[in-house]
């Protein structure tokens, strides 16, 4: 028996596609759970067209994620941090330091997408930006000193 799958399941499919199964366990399991739905020719004809719409609205999201991702390529923050005289950071700059480095030049970004390795010196690095599933953008991060505020001298 074929079914179209509403749901991704285990060992048979992911949502959207057509599967063939036997028909006591579509009729007693997956039908009745709301997994899936019989396959019937314009239950066919409807999901071809939500395919179609979906690889129209994906191709759209791609290149709308694209065009931020050139941008964002281009782009370079300055982080201050406090460091120690060798240059060392007290602590480290996070991946949320960055994200909100990034959105004070004007890019929207979650602070989890953003990938940086353990930055514990003042120096410069690169952090990786997710933009869209498969497309990400290089950002490069300068890490850079406090300045150390004068205090007057005791007397």
């Amino acid at each position: 028996m074929e079914i179209i799958l509403k749901q991704d399941v285990d060992n048979l499919g992911n949502k959207d596609q057509i599967v063939n199964v036997r028909p006591g366990y579509a009729n007693n399991y997956l039908i009745p759970q709301g997994y899936a739905t019989a396959a019937t020719p314009s239950a066919k004809k409807v999901l071809a067209e939500k395919i179609k719409q979906q690889a129209h609205k994906e191709a759209k999201m791609v290149a709308d994620a694209q065009a931020v991702a050139d941008k964002l390529a281009g782009v370079a923050v300055a982080i201050v941090a406090k460091a120690a005289e060798g240059g060392k950071i007290f602590g480290s700059v996070t991946a949320a330091q960055v994200a909100d480095a990034i959105e004070a030049k004007g890019f929207q970004i979650d602070k989890r997408n953003v990938k940086v390795d353990a930055i514990k010196q003042i120096g410069e690095y690169k952090a990786v930006v997710k933009i869209y599933k498969d497309i990400k953008a290089e950002v490069a991060v300068s890490v850079t000193a406090e300045a150390a505020a004068e205090t007057p001298a005791a007397e």
